[in-house]
Protein backbone atom coordinates (compact mmCIF):
# COMPACT_ATOMS: atom_id res chain seq x y z
CA UNK A 1 0.00 0.00 0.00
CA UNK A 2 1.33 3.42 -0.98
CA UNK A 3 1.20 5.69 2.04
CA UNK A 4 1.60 9.43 2.40
CA UNK A 5 4.95 8.86 4.12
CA UNK A 6 6.14 6.70 1.19
CA UNK A 7 5.29 9.47 -1.30
CA UNK A 8 6.98 12.16 0.81
CA UNK A 9 10.15 10.07 1.31
CA UNK A 10 10.45 9.39 -2.41
CA UNK A 11 9.85 13.04 -3.23
CA UNK A 12 12.64 14.03 -0.82
CA UNK A 13 14.99 11.52 -2.42
CA UNK A 14 14.30 12.89 -5.90
CA UNK A 15 14.67 16.45 -4.64
CA UNK A 16 18.03 15.71 -2.99
CA UNK A 17 19.25 13.96 -6.14
CA UNK A 18 18.21 16.98 -8.24
CA UNK A 19 20.00 19.40 -5.91
CA UNK A 20 23.19 17.30 -6.00
CA UNK A 21 23.04 17.05 -9.82
CA UNK A 22 22.61 20.84 -10.16
CA UNK A 23 25.48 21.41 -7.72
CA UNK A 24 27.85 19.11 -9.65
CA UNK A 25 26.80 20.61 -12.99
CA UNK A 26 27.27 24.16 -11.74
CA UNK A 27 30.50 23.79 -9.78
CA UNK A 28 32.44 20.91 -11.29
CA UNK A 29 31.40 19.26 -14.58
CA UNK A 30 28.85 19.82 -17.32
CA UNK A 31 28.25 17.41 -20.21
CA UNK A 32 28.21 19.00 -23.65
CA UNK A 33 27.14 17.72 -27.06
CA UNK A 34 28.89 18.71 -30.31
CA UNK A 35 26.10 19.79 -32.69
CA UNK A 36 28.12 21.09 -35.66
CA UNK A 37 31.24 20.39 -37.72
CA UNK A 38 32.97 23.68 -36.89
CA UNK A 39 35.65 21.97 -34.78
CA UNK A 40 36.53 19.14 -37.16
CA UNK A 41 38.86 17.29 -37.40
CA UNK A 42 39.33 17.42 -33.61
CA UNK A 43 35.69 17.32 -32.48
CA UNK A 44 33.01 15.56 -34.51
CA UNK A 45 29.24 15.93 -34.60
CA UNK A 46 27.94 13.43 -32.06
CA UNK A 47 30.88 13.75 -29.66
CA UNK A 48 29.91 14.15 -26.01
CA UNK A 49 32.37 15.71 -23.63
CA UNK A 50 32.83 17.03 -20.13
CA UNK A 51 33.46 20.73 -19.53
CA UNK A 52 35.10 21.74 -16.25
CA UNK A 53 33.34 24.73 -14.68
CA UNK A 54 36.10 25.59 -12.21
CA UNK A 55 38.84 26.15 -14.82
CA UNK A 56 38.20 29.88 -15.26
CA UNK A 57 36.20 30.70 -12.15
CA UNK A 58 32.45 31.36 -12.06
CA UNK A 59 29.96 33.81 -13.53
CA UNK A 60 26.19 33.73 -13.83
CA UNK A 61 26.64 31.56 -16.95
CA UNK A 62 28.16 28.82 -14.79
CA UNK A 63 24.68 28.02 -13.52
CA UNK A 64 21.55 26.70 -15.27
CA UNK A 65 19.46 29.51 -16.83
CA UNK A 66 22.20 32.09 -16.01
CA UNK A 67 20.61 33.59 -12.86
CA UNK A 68 21.86 36.98 -11.66
CA UNK A 69 23.31 35.63 -8.41
CA UNK A 70 26.30 38.00 -8.47
CA UNK A 71 28.04 40.45 -10.78
CA UNK A 72 31.10 39.76 -12.88
CA UNK A 73 33.30 36.69 -12.45
CA UNK A 74 34.69 35.30 -9.21
CA UNK A 75 37.81 33.18 -8.67
CA UNK A 76 38.85 34.09 -12.23
CA UNK A 77 41.78 32.21 -13.77
CA UNK A 78 43.11 33.44 -17.12
CA UNK A 79 42.47 31.02 -20.03
CA UNK A 80 45.45 29.85 -22.04
CA UNK A 81 45.83 30.43 -25.74
CA UNK A 82 44.77 27.25 -27.55
CA UNK A 83 42.26 26.09 -24.93
CA UNK A 84 39.02 24.61 -26.29
CA UNK A 85 36.29 26.52 -24.47
CA UNK A 86 32.50 26.54 -24.21
CA UNK A 87 31.04 30.05 -24.00
CA UNK A 88 27.74 31.86 -24.32
CA UNK A 89 27.66 33.71 -27.62
CA UNK A 90 27.47 37.50 -27.06
CA UNK A 91 24.68 37.79 -29.64
CA UNK A 92 22.05 36.40 -27.24
CA UNK A 93 23.94 35.33 -24.06
CA UNK A 94 22.07 32.01 -24.23
CA UNK A 95 23.49 29.85 -27.02
CA UNK A 96 26.48 27.65 -26.17
CA UNK A 97 29.39 27.72 -28.62
CA UNK A 98 32.58 25.68 -28.48
CA UNK A 99 35.71 27.04 -30.17
CA UNK A 100 39.47 27.34 -29.72
CA UNK A 101 40.87 30.38 -27.94
CA UNK A 102 43.25 32.20 -30.28
CA UNK A 103 43.37 35.84 -29.19
CA UNK A 104 43.91 37.28 -25.69
CA UNK A 105 43.05 40.82 -24.52
CA UNK A 106 45.19 43.35 -26.37
CA UNK A 107 46.15 40.96 -29.19
CA UNK A 108 45.96 41.82 -32.87
CA UNK A 109 44.57 39.02 -35.05
CA UNK A 110 44.59 38.98 -38.85
CA UNK A 111 44.43 36.60 -41.82
CA UNK A 112 46.78 37.40 -44.70
CA UNK A 113 46.80 35.19 -47.81
CA UNK A 114 45.20 32.37 -45.82
CA UNK A 115 47.72 32.50 -42.98
CA UNK A 116 46.91 33.39 -39.37
CA UNK A 117 48.85 36.26 -37.78
CA UNK A 118 48.94 37.09 -34.07
CA UNK A 119 50.48 40.44 -33.15
CA UNK A 120 51.96 40.70 -36.65
CA UNK A 121 53.69 37.32 -36.33
CA UNK A 122 52.72 34.53 -38.73
CA UNK A 123 51.54 31.37 -36.98
CA UNK A 124 53.50 28.35 -38.14
CA UNK A 125 51.47 25.62 -39.79
CA UNK A 126 52.81 22.35 -41.10
CA UNK A 127 50.92 20.51 -43.87
CA UNK A 128 49.89 17.04 -42.67
CA UNK A 129 47.60 15.95 -45.51
CA UNK A 130 46.13 17.35 -48.72
CA UNK A 131 43.75 14.41 -49.26
CA UNK A 132 41.32 14.72 -46.34
CA UNK A 133 37.56 14.98 -46.65
CA UNK A 134 35.51 16.32 -43.72
CA UNK A 135 31.99 17.55 -43.09
CA UNK A 136 30.74 21.10 -43.41
CA UNK A 137 27.15 20.87 -42.24
CA UNK A 138 25.59 17.97 -44.15
CA UNK A 139 28.03 18.25 -47.05
CA UNK A 140 31.57 16.97 -47.38
CA UNK A 141 34.46 19.19 -48.45
CA UNK A 142 38.03 18.49 -49.54
CA UNK A 143 40.54 20.11 -47.22
CA UNK A 144 44.19 20.58 -46.48
CA UNK A 145 44.97 19.52 -42.91
CA UNK A 146 47.67 21.39 -41.02
CA UNK A 147 49.25 21.32 -37.61
CA UNK A 148 49.30 24.86 -36.23
CA UNK A 149 51.62 25.98 -33.46
CA UNK A 150 50.67 28.96 -31.30
CA UNK A 151 53.22 31.29 -29.62
CA UNK A 152 52.89 29.40 -26.31
CA UNK A 153 53.81 26.11 -28.02
CA UNK A 154 50.26 24.72 -28.20
CA UNK A 155 49.81 22.44 -31.25
CA UNK A 156 46.57 21.21 -32.81
CA UNK A 157 45.13 20.17 -36.16
CA UNK A 158 43.21 22.60 -38.32
CA UNK A 159 41.72 22.41 -41.81
CA UNK A 160 41.33 24.80 -44.75
CA UNK A 161 39.26 24.17 -47.87
CA UNK A 162 41.23 23.19 -50.97
CA UNK A 163 39.00 24.92 -53.52
CA UNK A 164 38.36 28.12 -51.61
CA UNK A 165 39.70 29.22 -48.25
CA UNK A 166 39.28 32.27 -46.03
CA UNK A 167 42.16 34.40 -47.29
CA UNK A 168 42.28 37.94 -45.93
CA UNK A 169 40.66 39.89 -43.13
CA UNK A 170 40.80 43.22 -41.43
CA UNK A 171 42.94 43.41 -38.30
CA UNK A 172 41.00 42.41 -35.18
CA UNK A 173 42.08 44.29 -32.03
CA UNK A 174 40.92 42.36 -28.96
CA UNK A 175 39.41 44.65 -26.27
CA UNK A 176 40.25 44.42 -22.58
CA UNK A 177 38.55 41.48 -20.80
CA UNK A 178 37.59 39.90 -24.14
CA UNK A 179 38.80 36.90 -26.14
CA UNK A 180 38.94 35.90 -29.81
CA UNK A 181 37.87 32.39 -30.83
CA UNK A 182 38.21 30.33 -34.03
CA UNK A 183 36.83 26.98 -35.11
CA UNK A 184 39.41 24.39 -36.17
CA UNK A 185 37.39 23.81 -39.35
CA UNK A 186 38.38 27.27 -40.52
CA UNK A 187 36.13 27.54 -43.58
CA UNK A 188 33.07 26.09 -41.87
CA UNK A 189 32.89 27.94 -38.57
CA UNK A 190 30.89 30.89 -37.29
CA UNK A 191 33.32 32.41 -34.81
CA UNK A 192 34.90 35.69 -33.68
CA UNK A 193 35.65 36.71 -37.27
CA UNK A 194 31.92 37.42 -37.60
CA UNK A 195 31.60 40.44 -35.34
CA UNK A 196 27.83 40.87 -35.48
CA UNK A 197 27.08 37.17 -34.84
CA UNK A 198 29.84 36.14 -32.42
CA UNK A 199 32.64 38.70 -32.26
CA UNK A 200 34.76 39.29 -29.18
CA UNK A 201 33.71 37.22 -26.16
CA UNK A 202 33.72 38.81 -22.70
CA UNK A 203 35.33 36.81 -19.90
CA UNK A 204 31.96 36.65 -18.11
CA UNK A 205 30.56 34.63 -21.03
CA UNK A 206 33.01 31.76 -20.53
CA UNK A 207 31.29 28.57 -19.36
CA UNK A 208 34.21 26.18 -18.98
CA UNK A 209 37.10 24.28 -20.51
CA UNK A 210 36.50 21.19 -22.67
CA UNK A 211 38.56 18.44 -21.06
CA UNK A 212 37.41 14.88 -21.75
CA UNK A 213 35.57 13.31 -24.67
CA UNK A 214 33.65 10.48 -22.99
CA UNK A 215 31.29 9.24 -25.72
CA UNK A 216 30.83 9.54 -29.49
CA UNK A 217 28.25 8.29 -31.97
CA UNK A 218 27.67 8.91 -35.67
CA UNK A 219 24.04 9.98 -36.09
CA UNK A 220 24.44 9.82 -39.86
CA UNK A 221 24.71 6.03 -39.56
CA UNK A 222 21.79 5.65 -37.18
CA UNK A 223 20.31 6.26 -33.75
CA UNK A 224 22.08 4.82 -30.71
CA UNK A 225 18.75 3.16 -29.91
CA UNK A 226 19.51 0.76 -32.77
CA UNK A 227 21.76 -1.43 -30.63
CA UNK A 228 22.16 -3.96 -33.44
CA UNK A 229 24.09 -1.27 -35.37
CA UNK A 230 26.32 -0.16 -32.50
CA UNK A 231 29.43 -1.49 -34.21
CA UNK A 232 28.94 1.07 -37.00
CA UNK A 233 27.32 3.84 -34.94
CA UNK A 234 29.59 4.04 -31.90
CA UNK A 235 33.05 5.59 -32.33
CA UNK A 236 34.59 3.58 -29.51
CA UNK A 237 38.14 4.75 -30.27
CA UNK A 238 37.06 8.25 -29.24
CA UNK A 239 35.71 7.18 -25.82
CA UNK A 240 37.48 8.75 -22.79
CA UNK A 241 39.89 10.79 -24.88
CA UNK A 242 41.58 13.95 -23.61
CA UNK A 243 40.78 17.03 -25.67
CA UNK A 244 43.76 18.84 -27.13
Amino acid sequence: MITKKYIIDNFKTLLYALIIAIFIRSIFLQPFYIPSSSMEPNLLVGDRLFVTKYSYGYSKHSFPFSPNLFKGRIMFSEPKRGDVIVFKTPADNRTDYIKRLIGLPGDKIQFIDGDLYINNNQIFKNLISSEDVIFCGNQTIKVNTFEEKLPNGKKYKTTYRKEYSFQNSDKFLIPNNHFFFLGDNRDCSKDSRFLTEVGYVHKNNLVGKAQILFFSSDYRVGSILKFWQWKEILRTKRFFKLIN
